[in-house]
Protein backbone atom coordinates (compact mmCIF):
# COMPACT_ATOMS: atom_id res chain seq x y z
CA UNK A 1 0.00 0.00 0.00
CA UNK A 2 1.16 3.54 -0.76
CA UNK A 3 1.27 5.30 2.61
CA UNK A 4 2.12 8.87 3.58
CA UNK A 5 3.37 9.28 7.14
CA UNK A 6 2.78 12.83 8.37
CA UNK A 7 4.53 13.94 11.57
CA UNK A 8 5.41 17.13 13.38
CA UNK A 9 8.78 15.61 14.24
CA UNK A 10 10.46 12.38 13.25
CA UNK A 11 10.36 11.19 16.85
CA UNK A 12 10.72 7.68 18.23
CA UNK A 13 7.15 6.63 17.48
CA UNK A 14 7.30 8.06 13.95
CA UNK A 15 10.55 6.20 13.34
CA UNK A 16 9.09 2.95 14.66
CA UNK A 17 6.04 3.43 12.43
CA UNK A 18 8.17 4.09 9.35
CA UNK A 19 10.36 1.05 9.95
CA UNK A 20 7.45 -1.23 10.86
CA UNK A 21 5.38 -0.33 7.81
CA UNK A 22 8.36 -0.70 5.48
CA UNK A 23 9.13 -4.10 6.96
CA UNK A 24 5.57 -5.17 6.09
CA UNK A 25 6.24 -4.34 2.45
CA UNK A 26 4.41 -1.02 2.19
CA UNK A 27 5.65 1.95 0.18
CA UNK A 28 6.07 4.59 2.88
CA UNK A 29 6.91 8.27 2.45
CA UNK A 30 7.65 10.39 5.52
CA UNK A 31 7.04 14.12 5.62
CA UNK A 32 7.76 16.37 8.58
CA UNK A 33 5.24 19.21 8.41
CA UNK A 34 4.76 22.44 10.33
CA UNK A 35 1.57 23.94 8.85
CA UNK A 36 -1.54 23.04 6.78
CA UNK A 37 0.10 24.20 3.57
CA UNK A 38 2.93 21.70 3.99
CA UNK A 39 0.40 18.96 4.74
CA UNK A 40 -1.50 19.73 1.54
CA UNK A 41 1.72 19.87 -0.49
CA UNK A 42 2.90 16.52 0.89
CA UNK A 43 -0.41 14.85 0.03
CA UNK A 44 -0.43 16.33 -3.48
CA UNK A 45 3.16 15.26 -4.14
CA UNK A 46 2.70 11.65 -3.03
CA UNK A 47 -1.01 10.94 -3.81
CA UNK A 48 -1.18 8.22 -1.12
CA UNK A 49 -3.76 5.50 -0.66
CA UNK A 50 -3.62 6.09 3.09
CA UNK A 51 -2.30 8.88 5.33
CA UNK A 52 -1.18 7.96 8.85
CA UNK A 53 -0.43 10.56 11.52
CA UNK A 54 1.32 8.93 14.51
CA UNK A 55 2.54 12.28 15.89
CA UNK A 56 0.95 15.36 14.37
CA UNK A 57 0.22 18.63 16.18
CA UNK A 58 -1.43 20.40 13.22
CA UNK A 59 -4.99 19.99 11.94
CA UNK A 60 -5.26 18.19 8.61
CA UNK A 61 -6.90 20.46 6.00
CA UNK A 62 -10.36 19.47 4.81
CA UNK A 63 -9.18 19.25 1.20
CA UNK A 64 -6.71 16.54 2.28
CA UNK A 65 -8.92 14.35 4.50
CA UNK A 66 -11.80 14.46 2.04
CA UNK A 67 -9.55 13.20 -0.77
CA UNK A 68 -7.36 10.76 1.20
CA UNK A 69 -8.28 8.49 4.12
CA UNK A 70 -6.39 10.09 6.97
CA UNK A 71 -5.98 8.34 10.32
CA UNK A 72 -4.91 10.18 13.46
CA UNK A 73 -3.28 8.25 16.31
CA UNK A 74 -4.63 9.97 19.43
CA UNK A 75 -2.84 9.22 22.75
CA UNK A 76 -6.07 8.82 24.68
CA UNK A 77 -8.94 6.33 25.04
CA UNK A 78 -12.04 6.49 22.90
CA UNK A 79 -14.07 9.59 23.76
CA UNK A 80 -11.06 11.62 24.94
CA UNK A 81 -10.50 14.76 22.92
CA UNK A 82 -7.83 17.42 23.08
CA UNK A 83 -4.14 17.92 22.44
CA UNK A 84 -2.91 17.43 26.04
CA UNK A 85 -4.26 13.94 26.63
CA UNK A 86 -1.29 12.51 28.50
CA UNK A 87 -0.76 15.64 30.58
CA UNK A 88 -4.32 15.48 31.96
CA UNK A 89 -4.22 11.70 32.41
CA UNK A 90 -1.20 12.00 34.71
CA UNK A 91 -2.39 15.10 36.57
CA UNK A 92 -5.84 13.59 37.13
CA UNK A 93 -4.44 10.23 38.28
CA UNK A 94 -6.41 8.25 35.71
CA UNK A 95 -6.27 4.51 36.60
CA UNK A 96 -6.36 3.42 32.95
CA UNK A 97 -5.64 5.11 29.65
CA UNK A 98 -5.46 4.23 25.99
CA UNK A 99 -4.64 5.06 22.39
CA UNK A 100 -7.25 5.45 19.64
CA UNK A 101 -7.05 5.51 15.85
CA UNK A 102 -9.50 8.10 14.48
CA UNK A 103 -10.34 9.12 10.94
CA UNK A 104 -9.70 12.81 10.37
CA UNK A 105 -12.80 14.97 9.96
CA UNK A 106 -13.62 18.60 10.61
CA UNK A 107 -14.13 17.84 14.32
CA UNK A 108 -10.98 17.56 16.45
CA UNK A 109 -10.61 13.93 17.62
CA UNK A 110 -14.26 13.43 16.71
CA UNK A 111 -13.98 11.22 13.64
CA UNK A 112 -14.95 7.56 13.19
CA UNK A 113 -13.01 5.00 15.21
CA UNK A 114 -10.69 2.53 13.43
CA UNK A 115 -9.43 0.87 16.58
CA UNK A 116 -8.45 1.42 20.19
CA UNK A 117 -6.18 0.00 22.87
CA UNK A 118 -6.49 0.35 26.65
CA UNK A 119 -3.77 -0.12 29.28
CA UNK A 120 -3.46 0.34 33.02
CA UNK A 121 -1.58 3.40 34.20
CA UNK A 122 1.42 2.82 36.49
CA UNK A 123 0.59 3.30 40.17
CA UNK A 124 3.59 5.58 40.59
CA UNK A 125 2.92 8.75 38.54
CA UNK A 126 4.83 8.23 35.28
CA UNK A 127 6.86 10.86 33.50
CA UNK A 128 4.95 11.94 30.40
CA UNK A 129 7.90 11.12 28.15
CA UNK A 130 8.24 7.67 29.71
CA UNK A 131 4.54 6.94 29.31
CA UNK A 132 4.65 8.08 25.68
CA UNK A 133 7.76 6.04 24.84
CA UNK A 134 6.51 2.83 26.47
CA UNK A 135 2.80 2.02 26.86
CA UNK A 136 1.59 4.64 24.37
CA UNK A 137 4.11 3.80 21.64
CA UNK A 138 3.58 0.05 21.99
CA UNK A 139 -0.20 0.51 21.76
CA UNK A 140 0.17 2.88 18.79
CA UNK A 141 2.31 0.40 16.88
CA UNK A 142 -0.24 -2.33 17.46
CA UNK A 143 -2.99 -0.01 16.25
CA UNK A 144 -1.09 1.01 13.11
CA UNK A 145 -0.89 -2.61 12.01
CA UNK A 146 -4.64 -3.00 12.58
CA UNK A 147 -5.42 0.22 10.70
CA UNK A 148 -3.44 -0.79 7.62
CA UNK A 149 -5.08 -4.23 7.57
CA UNK A 150 -8.53 -2.60 7.74
CA UNK A 151 -7.58 -0.11 5.03
CA UNK A 152 -6.79 -3.04 2.73
CA UNK A 153 -10.20 -4.56 3.42
CA UNK A 154 -12.76 -3.04 0.99
CA UNK A 155 -15.60 -4.15 3.25
CA UNK A 156 -14.39 -2.34 6.38
CA UNK A 157 -16.36 0.65 7.70
CA UNK A 158 -15.18 2.53 10.81
CA UNK A 159 -17.77 3.05 13.55
CA UNK A 160 -19.00 6.40 14.79
CA UNK A 161 -18.09 7.58 18.28
CA UNK A 162 -20.63 7.50 21.09
CA UNK A 163 -21.14 11.21 21.64
CA UNK A 164 -22.63 10.56 25.07
CA UNK A 165 -19.22 9.45 26.35
CA UNK A 166 -17.01 12.32 25.18
CA UNK A 167 -14.60 14.23 27.40
CA UNK A 168 -13.14 17.37 25.85
CA UNK A 169 -9.93 18.42 27.56
CA UNK A 170 -8.38 21.84 26.92
CA UNK A 171 -4.77 22.45 25.99
CA UNK A 172 -2.77 22.20 29.24
CA UNK A 173 -1.17 25.57 29.90
CA UNK A 174 1.19 26.69 32.63
CA UNK A 175 -1.78 27.99 34.63
CA UNK A 176 -3.18 24.45 34.68
CA UNK A 177 0.16 23.01 35.79
CA UNK A 178 0.86 25.65 38.44
CA UNK A 179 1.51 24.64 42.04
CA UNK A 180 2.71 26.13 45.30
CA UNK A 181 5.61 24.47 47.09
CA UNK A 182 3.39 24.53 50.20
CA UNK A 183 1.06 21.96 48.62
CA UNK A 184 1.31 18.19 49.26
CA UNK A 185 4.28 16.44 47.66
CA UNK A 186 2.09 13.99 45.73
CA UNK A 187 0.16 16.78 43.96
CA UNK A 188 3.33 18.66 43.00
CA UNK A 189 4.94 15.46 41.76
CA UNK A 190 2.03 14.71 39.43
CA UNK A 191 2.24 18.17 37.89
CA UNK A 192 5.96 17.93 37.31
CA UNK A 193 5.79 14.45 35.81
CA UNK A 194 2.88 15.43 33.58
CA UNK A 195 5.14 18.03 31.94
CA UNK A 196 8.31 15.90 31.76
CA UNK A 197 10.24 16.09 29.41
CA UNK A 198 8.23 19.02 27.88
CA UNK A 199 7.45 21.78 28.65
CA UNK A 200 8.30 21.52 32.36
CA UNK A 201 6.46 23.42 35.10
CA UNK A 202 7.25 27.06 35.79
CA UNK A 203 8.21 27.89 39.35
CA UNK A 204 11.02 29.56 41.27
CA UNK A 205 14.07 28.01 42.93
CA UNK A 206 16.63 29.97 44.94
CA UNK A 207 15.12 33.17 43.59
CA UNK A 208 15.53 32.05 39.96
CA UNK A 209 12.52 31.58 37.61
CA UNK A 210 12.84 28.07 36.18
CA UNK A 211 10.96 25.25 34.53
CA UNK A 212 11.46 22.06 36.57
CA UNK A 213 11.64 18.42 35.50
CA UNK A 214 12.58 15.00 36.85
CA UNK A 215 10.91 15.04 40.27
CA UNK A 216 11.40 12.34 42.93
CA UNK A 217 10.09 12.19 46.53
CA UNK A 218 12.64 12.88 49.26
CA UNK A 219 13.01 13.75 52.92
CA UNK A 220 14.28 17.03 54.34
CA UNK A 221 14.59 18.85 57.64
CA UNK A 222 11.80 21.22 58.58
CA UNK A 223 11.81 24.54 56.82
CA UNK A 224 9.95 26.95 54.58
CA UNK A 225 8.33 25.25 51.56
CA UNK A 226 10.18 26.11 48.38
CA UNK A 227 13.58 26.43 50.06
CA UNK A 228 16.41 24.15 49.02
CA UNK A 229 17.52 21.76 51.74
CA UNK A 230 20.29 19.87 49.96
CA UNK A 231 21.95 19.05 46.66
CA UNK A 232 23.48 15.91 45.24
CA UNK A 233 24.35 14.32 41.87
CA UNK A 234 23.22 17.46 40.07
CA UNK A 235 19.78 17.52 41.76
CA UNK A 236 18.36 19.81 44.46
CA UNK A 237 16.07 18.84 47.34
CA UNK A 238 13.17 21.29 47.70
CA UNK A 239 10.91 21.42 50.75
CA UNK A 240 7.16 21.00 50.19
CA UNK A 241 4.06 21.31 52.33
CA UNK A 242 4.41 17.81 53.76
CA UNK A 243 7.90 16.65 52.81
CA UNK A 244 10.33 17.32 49.99
CA UNK A 245 11.02 16.66 46.33
CA UNK A 246 14.29 16.13 44.53
CA UNK A 247 14.38 18.10 41.28
CA UNK A 248 16.85 16.55 38.86
CA UNK A 249 16.61 18.94 35.92
CA UNK A 250 15.78 22.61 35.47
CA UNK A 251 15.75 25.24 32.76
CA UNK A 252 16.17 28.95 33.50
CA UNK A 253 13.32 31.06 32.15
CA UNK A 254 14.82 34.53 32.28
CA UNK A 255 16.73 35.45 29.09
CA UNK A 256 20.38 35.35 29.99
CA UNK A 257 23.66 34.46 28.36
CA UNK A 258 23.51 31.95 25.48
CA UNK A 259 23.39 28.40 26.73
CA UNK A 260 21.83 29.08 30.13
CA UNK A 261 18.19 28.60 29.10
CA UNK A 262 18.41 24.93 28.10
CA UNK A 263 17.46 21.98 30.29
CA UNK A 264 20.35 21.12 32.62
CA UNK A 265 21.04 19.28 35.86
CA UNK A 266 19.34 21.51 38.43
CA UNK A 267 22.55 22.33 40.31
CA UNK A 268 24.19 23.48 37.09
CA UNK A 269 21.13 25.50 36.07
CA UNK A 270 21.07 27.32 39.43
CA UNK A 271 24.83 27.84 39.58
CA UNK A 272 26.08 30.07 42.38
CA UNK A 273 22.63 30.19 43.99
CA UNK A 274 23.16 26.70 45.45
CA UNK A 275 26.92 26.71 45.94
CA UNK A 276 26.62 26.80 49.73
CA UNK A 277 23.78 24.26 49.96
CA UNK A 278 24.91 21.09 51.79
CA UNK A 279 25.43 17.87 49.87
CA UNK A 280 23.24 14.87 50.72
CA UNK A 281 22.70 11.33 49.46
CA UNK A 282 20.14 11.09 46.67
CA UNK A 283 17.41 8.42 46.37
CA UNK A 284 17.99 5.34 44.18
CA UNK A 285 16.06 6.86 41.27
CA UNK A 286 18.67 9.61 41.01
CA UNK A 287 21.68 7.35 41.42
CA UNK A 288 22.63 7.15 37.79
CA UNK A 289 25.04 4.23 38.16
CA UNK A 290 24.76 1.08 40.26
CA UNK A 291 26.56 -2.26 40.44
CA UNK A 292 25.46 -5.59 41.89
CA UNK A 293 26.53 -9.20 41.65
CA UNK A 294 24.27 -12.10 40.85
CA UNK A 295 26.34 -15.24 41.20
CA UNK A 296 29.16 -14.99 38.65
CA UNK A 297 27.45 -12.15 36.77
CA UNK A 298 28.22 -8.51 37.40
CA UNK A 299 25.29 -6.20 36.57
CA UNK A 300 26.28 -2.59 35.89
CA UNK A 301 23.14 -0.48 35.61
CA UNK A 302 23.26 3.10 34.33
CA UNK A 303 20.47 5.52 33.49
CA UNK A 304 21.10 9.09 32.42
CA UNK A 305 18.23 11.52 31.70
CA UNK A 306 17.41 11.32 27.97
CA UNK A 307 20.51 9.19 27.51
CA UNK A 308 22.84 12.21 27.41
CA UNK A 309 26.21 11.73 29.12
CA UNK A 310 28.21 14.73 30.32
CA UNK A 311 31.95 14.69 30.88
CA UNK A 312 31.50 13.86 34.55
CA UNK A 313 28.94 11.14 33.87
CA UNK A 314 31.22 9.50 31.29
CA UNK A 315 34.10 9.56 33.73
CA UNK A 316 32.00 8.03 36.52
CA UNK A 317 30.70 5.31 34.22
CA UNK A 318 34.21 4.54 32.97
CA UNK A 319 35.34 4.20 36.60
CA UNK A 320 32.39 1.89 37.26
CA UNK A 321 33.39 -0.29 34.29
CA UNK A 322 36.94 -0.49 35.65
CA UNK A 323 35.58 -1.50 39.06
CA UNK A 324 33.31 -4.14 37.54
CA UNK A 325 36.09 -5.49 35.34
CA UNK A 326 38.31 -5.94 38.40
CA UNK A 327 35.83 -8.26 40.13
CA UNK A 328 36.08 -12.04 40.01
CA UNK A 329 32.86 -12.39 38.01
CA UNK A 330 32.83 -14.14 34.64
CA UNK A 331 30.27 -12.02 32.75
CA UNK A 332 29.68 -8.28 32.92
CA UNK A 333 26.31 -6.87 31.80
CA UNK A 334 26.11 -3.21 30.80
CA UNK A 335 22.42 -2.39 31.25
CA UNK A 336 21.10 0.99 30.18
CA UNK A 337 17.88 2.55 31.38
CA UNK A 338 14.81 3.88 29.59
CA UNK A 339 17.26 5.14 26.94
CA UNK A 340 20.47 3.16 26.62
CA UNK A 341 22.59 6.18 25.64
CA UNK A 342 22.55 9.11 23.22
CA UNK A 343 26.17 10.22 23.43
CA UNK A 344 27.61 13.52 24.64
CA UNK A 345 25.52 15.98 26.68
CA UNK A 346 24.68 18.83 24.31
CA UNK A 347 22.96 20.86 27.04
CA UNK A 348 25.92 20.88 29.41
CA UNK A 349 28.20 21.71 26.47
CA UNK A 350 26.01 24.61 25.34
CA UNK A 351 25.76 26.04 28.86
CA UNK A 352 29.53 26.10 29.37
CA UNK A 353 31.43 29.37 29.15
CA UNK A 354 33.56 27.74 26.45
CA UNK A 355 31.30 25.23 24.64
CA UNK A 356 34.02 24.04 22.27
CA UNK A 357 36.39 23.22 25.12
CA UNK A 358 33.65 21.38 27.01
CA UNK A 359 32.61 19.47 23.89
CA UNK A 360 36.21 18.33 23.50
CA UNK A 361 36.41 17.22 27.13
CA UNK A 362 33.13 15.34 26.72
CA UNK A 363 34.36 13.56 23.59
CA UNK A 364 37.59 12.56 25.30
CA UNK A 365 35.64 11.24 28.30
CA UNK A 366 33.22 9.15 26.23
CA UNK A 367 36.14 7.81 24.17
CA UNK A 368 37.79 6.74 27.43
CA UNK A 369 34.58 4.96 28.43
CA UNK A 370 34.48 3.05 25.14
CA UNK A 371 38.13 2.11 25.51
CA UNK A 372 37.44 0.61 28.95
CA UNK A 373 34.66 -1.54 27.45
CA UNK A 374 36.68 -2.66 24.43
CA UNK A 375 39.67 -3.37 26.65
CA UNK A 376 37.75 -5.46 29.20
CA UNK A 377 39.30 -8.77 28.15
CA UNK A 378 39.03 -10.56 31.48
CA UNK A 379 35.26 -11.06 31.33
CA UNK A 380 32.58 -11.62 28.73
CA UNK A 381 30.84 -8.26 28.28
CA UNK A 382 27.15 -8.12 27.34
CA UNK A 383 25.37 -4.87 26.41
CA UNK A 384 21.64 -4.93 27.21
CA UNK A 385 19.54 -2.42 25.27
CA UNK A 386 16.09 -2.15 26.81
CA UNK A 387 15.73 1.29 25.20
CA UNK A 388 16.90 3.22 22.17
CA UNK A 389 20.44 4.39 21.45
CA UNK A 390 21.66 7.17 19.21
CA UNK A 391 24.84 8.76 17.87
CA UNK A 392 27.81 8.17 20.17
CA UNK A 393 25.55 6.30 22.57
CA UNK A 394 25.44 3.33 20.21
CA UNK A 395 29.18 2.74 20.36
CA UNK A 396 29.58 1.77 24.05
CA UNK A 397 27.16 -1.07 23.31
CA UNK A 398 29.08 -2.17 20.22
CA UNK A 399 32.25 -2.35 22.29
CA UNK A 400 30.75 -5.32 24.14
CA UNK A 401 31.22 -8.94 23.07
CA UNK A 402 27.49 -9.48 22.71
CA UNK A 403 24.67 -7.00 22.15
CA UNK A 404 21.17 -7.98 23.27
CA UNK A 405 18.31 -5.67 22.30
CA UNK A 406 14.62 -5.62 23.15
CA UNK A 407 12.58 -6.09 20.00
CA UNK A 408 11.34 -2.68 18.84
CA UNK A 409 14.38 -0.73 20.04
CA UNK A 410 15.68 1.93 17.63
CA UNK A 411 19.30 2.66 16.81
CA UNK A 412 20.51 5.87 15.16
CA UNK A 413 24.26 5.24 14.74
CA UNK A 414 25.07 8.49 12.95
CA UNK A 415 26.31 12.00 13.74
CA UNK A 416 26.17 14.11 10.59
CA UNK A 417 22.84 15.86 11.31
CA UNK A 418 24.65 17.43 14.25
CA UNK A 419 27.56 18.42 12.02
CA UNK A 420 29.98 15.93 13.56
CA UNK A 421 32.23 13.26 12.12
CA UNK A 422 31.86 11.14 15.25
CA UNK A 423 34.26 9.41 17.61
CA UNK A 424 33.91 6.65 20.26
CA UNK A 425 36.00 4.28 18.09
CA UNK A 426 33.13 3.99 15.60
CA UNK A 427 35.51 3.49 12.67
CA UNK A 428 36.68 0.31 14.42
CA UNK A 429 33.45 -0.92 16.01
CA UNK A 430 30.90 -0.49 13.21
CA UNK A 431 32.94 -2.07 10.35
CA UNK A 432 33.94 -4.91 12.66
CA UNK A 433 30.29 -5.83 13.11
CA UNK A 434 28.46 -4.66 9.99
CA UNK A 435 31.19 -4.47 7.35
CA UNK A 436 32.62 -1.40 5.70
CA UNK A 437 29.80 -0.72 3.22
CA UNK A 438 27.08 -0.91 5.84
CA UNK A 439 29.12 1.20 8.26
CA UNK A 440 29.33 3.89 5.63
CA UNK A 441 25.59 3.66 4.92
CA UNK A 442 24.63 3.81 8.58
CA UNK A 443 26.77 6.85 9.34
CA UNK A 444 25.99 8.87 6.22
CA UNK A 445 22.37 7.89 5.51
CA UNK A 446 21.08 9.34 8.79
CA UNK A 447 18.24 6.85 8.97
CA UNK A 448 17.16 4.86 12.03
CA UNK A 449 17.33 1.10 12.06
CA UNK A 450 15.16 -1.17 14.13
CA UNK A 451 16.52 -3.92 16.34
CA UNK A 452 15.50 -6.57 13.79
CA UNK A 453 17.44 -4.92 10.97
CA UNK A 454 20.35 -4.31 13.32
CA UNK A 455 20.38 -8.05 14.03
CA UNK A 456 20.43 -8.84 10.30
CA UNK A 457 23.41 -6.50 9.88
CA UNK A 458 25.30 -8.02 12.82
CA UNK A 459 25.08 -4.84 14.90
CA UNK A 460 22.85 -6.70 17.39
CA UNK A 461 23.49 -10.35 18.29
CA UNK A 462 20.24 -11.33 19.99
CA UNK A 463 16.65 -10.05 20.00
CA UNK A 464 14.38 -10.43 23.02
CA UNK A 465 10.62 -9.82 23.06
CA UNK A 466 8.44 -8.79 25.97
CA UNK A 467 8.36 -5.73 28.21
CA UNK A 468 11.27 -4.13 30.02
CA UNK A 469 10.91 -6.15 33.21
CA UNK A 470 10.85 -9.41 31.25
CA UNK A 471 13.81 -8.22 29.20
CA UNK A 472 16.02 -7.73 32.25
CA UNK A 473 15.20 -11.23 33.51
CA UNK A 474 15.93 -12.79 30.13
CA UNK A 475 19.27 -10.99 29.87
CA UNK A 476 20.28 -12.12 33.35
CA UNK A 477 19.36 -15.73 32.54
CA UNK A 478 21.41 -15.56 29.34
CA UNK A 479 24.39 -13.98 31.10
CA UNK A 480 24.25 -16.67 33.77
CA UNK A 481 24.28 -19.36 31.08
CA UNK A 482 27.34 -17.73 29.49
CA UNK A 483 29.33 -18.16 32.69
CA UNK A 484 29.65 -21.90 31.98
CA UNK A 485 31.79 -21.22 28.88
CA UNK A 486 33.22 -17.89 29.97
CA UNK A 487 36.82 -19.04 30.20
CA UNK A 488 36.87 -20.25 26.59
CA UNK A 489 35.01 -17.18 25.39
CA UNK A 490 37.48 -14.90 27.13
CA UNK A 491 40.45 -16.71 25.56
CA UNK A 492 38.96 -16.30 22.07
CA UNK A 493 38.15 -12.68 22.82
CA UNK A 494 41.70 -11.92 23.92
CA UNK A 495 43.13 -13.62 20.83
CA UNK A 496 40.82 -11.61 18.57
CA UNK A 497 41.73 -8.35 20.32
CA UNK A 498 45.47 -9.17 19.97
CA UNK A 499 45.01 -9.91 16.27
CA UNK A 500 43.13 -6.66 15.72
CA UNK A 501 45.85 -4.76 17.57
CA UNK A 502 48.50 -6.32 15.35
CA UNK A 503 46.66 -5.24 12.21
CA UNK A 504 46.04 -1.72 13.43
CA UNK A 505 46.49 -0.40 16.98
CA UNK A 506 43.22 0.65 18.58
CA UNK A 507 44.60 4.08 19.39
CA UNK A 508 45.02 4.95 15.70
CA UNK A 509 41.25 4.85 15.19
CA UNK A 510 40.82 7.32 18.02
CA UNK A 511 43.57 9.62 16.77
CA UNK A 512 42.06 9.82 13.30
CA UNK A 513 38.52 10.36 14.61
CA UNK A 514 39.65 13.11 16.97
CA UNK A 515 41.53 14.84 14.17
CA UNK A 516 38.24 15.11 12.29
CA UNK A 517 36.29 16.04 15.42
CA UNK A 518 38.70 18.85 16.28
CA UNK A 519 37.71 20.61 13.05
CA UNK A 520 34.01 20.07 13.75
CA UNK A 521 34.27 21.34 17.32
CA UNK A 522 36.82 24.14 17.18
CA UNK A 523 36.46 25.28 13.57
CA UNK A 524 32.72 24.53 13.40
CA UNK A 525 33.22 23.43 9.80
CA UNK A 526 29.79 21.77 9.50
CA UNK A 527 27.66 23.94 11.79
CA UNK A 528 27.86 21.96 15.03
CA UNK A 529 27.22 25.05 17.19
CA UNK A 530 24.05 26.02 15.30
CA UNK A 531 22.75 22.46 15.01
CA UNK A 532 23.34 21.91 18.72
CA UNK A 533 21.51 25.10 19.64
CA UNK A 534 18.58 24.36 17.35
CA UNK A 535 18.25 20.84 18.78
CA UNK A 536 18.23 22.12 22.37
CA UNK A 537 15.81 24.99 21.88
CA UNK A 538 13.59 23.57 19.14
CA UNK A 539 13.84 26.93 17.37
CA UNK A 540 15.56 26.06 14.13
CA UNK A 541 15.08 28.96 11.70
CA UNK A 542 12.67 28.03 8.91
CA UNK A 543 12.41 24.48 7.54
CA UNK A 544 14.86 21.90 8.87
CA UNK A 545 18.08 22.23 6.86
CA UNK A 546 19.51 19.40 4.84
CA UNK A 547 22.22 17.51 6.75
CA UNK A 548 25.72 18.83 6.02
CA UNK A 549 27.68 16.97 3.39
CA UNK A 550 30.54 15.41 5.28
CA UNK A 551 33.44 13.67 3.59
CA UNK A 552 32.81 9.96 3.07
CA UNK A 553 34.58 8.19 5.95
CA UNK A 554 37.52 6.18 4.73
CA UNK A 555 37.46 3.09 6.87
CA UNK A 556 40.23 0.51 6.85
CA UNK A 557 40.25 -1.24 3.49
CA UNK A 558 37.73 1.11 1.89
CA UNK A 559 38.12 2.29 -1.65
CA UNK A 560 37.63 6.08 -1.75
CA UNK A 561 34.53 7.14 -3.69
CA UNK A 562 34.28 10.33 -5.75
Amino acid sequence: MKILLLCSAFNGLSQRAWLGLRDRGHQVTVRTVTDPQEIAAAAAATDPELILCPFLRQRVPEAVWRRHRTIIIHPGPEGDRGSSALDWAIMDAEPAWGVTALQATGELDGGPVWGTRVFRMPSDPPRKSTLYNTEVSDAAMSLLGEVVAKAEDPGFTPRLQDRRAVTVRPLARQADRAFSWGEPTARILRRIRAADGRPGVHTELAGVPVAVFDGHPGEASAGEPGTIAARGRGAVLVRTGDGALWIGQARRLAPEAPGTTVKLPAVLALGDRVREVPVAAVPPALREIGYRRVGRVGWLQFAFPNGAMSTGQCRRLAAAVRHAAAQDTAVLVLAGGEVFANGIHLGVIDAHADPAAEAWRNIIAIDDLCREIIGCTGQVVVAALAGDAGAGGVMPALGADEVIARDGVLLNPHYRRMGLYGSEYWTYLLPRRAGEDQARRLTTGCEPIGAAEAAELGVVDRLVGGDRAEFAGTVLDHATALTADAAALVRRKQAARDADEQRRPLETYRVRELAEMSQDIFDDRHGFAGARRAFLTGHAPGPAPEPPVLPVPRLPGMTPVG
